[in-house]
């Protein structure tokens, strides 16, 4: 969509740069909007660009209706996982688990930001976000602003494949992924069971399954996911999709309507942190749950926490991973990352013996401990004590 630039002010100090006008940005962007206390603040957005496509997906577990409930575009109340013999269906209840699609929610926040004059716009990539005193100096291609607050989600990719390649302490997997938006010619799909979990594909001496999403009987989104250290080729994940689709789907029909393809950093490890009056946001404040790459809700209570923070005029801390869960990842971390035992296996446990709220609350990290104990008692203990004792001694 178009977006009516406009330069920034110079000579104004704004109250809030938002530094990347991805999920995270226009997330907090759309929040600070709905804030009455905080709506009428100086706020410049900058991205290397607001021509945004549909790049990606998001899906998401939630009770009850959400922020952007609008943009829902597809919704579950049944899961499925699979791994050779078995095969389960779990009833989500009380949580949907919900599809929103990434140009509809750019398209949405930006077209609502440019209902306010107190909102500026700069198109350009940003060269450096600095403390300079009490304020923080924003550089771009041919020109800078200053801001009271910087909340900034710009990682660039070089920088994770080099943390992801270097010796560290903390395991580092990528989630990636390509996925197919295809059609068939006649029906072929539940279109009232997202298939979460398919480990009967091509492992790749890693974690690997096929997510299938039908909107309809006969479109769904189908995509190759895997967590390892290494990413493949485009053509490898088209080789296993196409593979996945003859096997499951023989002699039917069908066109591709859309491709995504993308990356998303799995380690316990801190990209960076609040520096003076910079905060960091998504990704690169740690809204990713280190375990499972999940990150649309996280990142929405990440921006509620600080729209909070920022209306009672306390200090922001945009840390949304609590000590218990964050050890917990920490132990499913090590063990991918050491081979301990088969992903496929790991997860296969959790789901076969624990309901779908259950599994639902422990990866949003809202489980009580007797909820934990029981996703815990899934896997074998001569395999999940060690590995959390090394974690802990790692950490201590």
């Amino acid at each position: 969509m178009q977006v009516n630039l406009e330069n920034a002010n110079q000579q104004t100090v704004y109250d809030i740069i938002i530094a990347g006008a991805g999920c995270a940005g226009l997330s907090l962007l759309y929040a600070i909007l709905n804030s009455p206390s905080l709506s009428s603040q100086t706020i410049l957005v900058v991205d290397k660009s607001f021509e945004k496509s549909n790049d990606r997906t998001w899906c998401f577990w939630e009770e009850g209706q959400g922020v952007f409930e609008n943009l829902v575009c597809k919704q579950w109340e049944q899961i499925s996982i699979h791994k050779e013999s078995f095969s389960t269906i779990l009833a989500t209840d009380p949580f949907v688990y919900k599809m929103i699609q990434g140009e509809d929610f750019y398209n949405y926040v930006i077209s609502y930001a440019k209902g306010f004059e107190n909102v500026h716009w700069v198109e350009s990539s940003i060269h450096l976000v600095d403390n300079q005193d009490n304020q923080v100096v924003v550089e771009w291609d041919g020109g800078n602003a200053y801001g009271k607050k910087v909340f900034s989600s710009i990682l660039q990719q070089e920088k994770l494949f080099t943390i992801s390649q270097s010796n560290l302490s903390n395991p580092f997997l990528w989630q990636h992924f390509k996925g197919w938006l295809i059609q068939f010619d006649e029906p072929v799909f539940n279109e009232m069971e997202a298939r979460l979990m398919d480990f009967n594909v091509n492992q790749h001496q890693a974690t690997a399954f096929m997510y299938q999403l039908p909107l309809t009987h006969r479109k769904a989104l189908v995509e190759y996911t895997l967590f390892s250290k290494d990413i493949l080729s485009a053509s490898q994940y088209e080789t296993e999709i196409k593979s996945y689709l003859k096997i499951n789907f023989p002699n039917k029909n069908y066109q591709i309507l859309h491709e995504e393809i993308g990356a998303i950093p799995m380690t316990s490890q801190s990209f960076a942190k609040n520096e003076g009056n910079i905060y960091v946001i998504g990704t690169l404040g740690n809204a990713v749950k280190a375990s499972t790459g999940y990150a649309f809700q996280f990142i929405q209570k990440q921006v509620k926490q600080i729209v909070s923070q920022l209306e009672k005029g306390v200090t922001i801390d945009t840390q949304v991973h609590n000590t218990r869960h964050s050890f917990y990842d920490a132990v499913l971390l090590y063990i991918l990352d050491h081979k301990l035992m088969e992903g496929s296996e790991i997860f296969k446990r959790i789901f076969e013996k624990n309901s779908a709220e259950t599994i639902f609350k422990f990866l949003s990290n809202t489980s009580n401990i007797v909820e934990d104990i029981k996703i815990m008692r899934s896997l074998p203990t001569h395999i999940f004590l060690p590995a959390a004792i090394r974690v802990l001694l790692r950490r201590s």
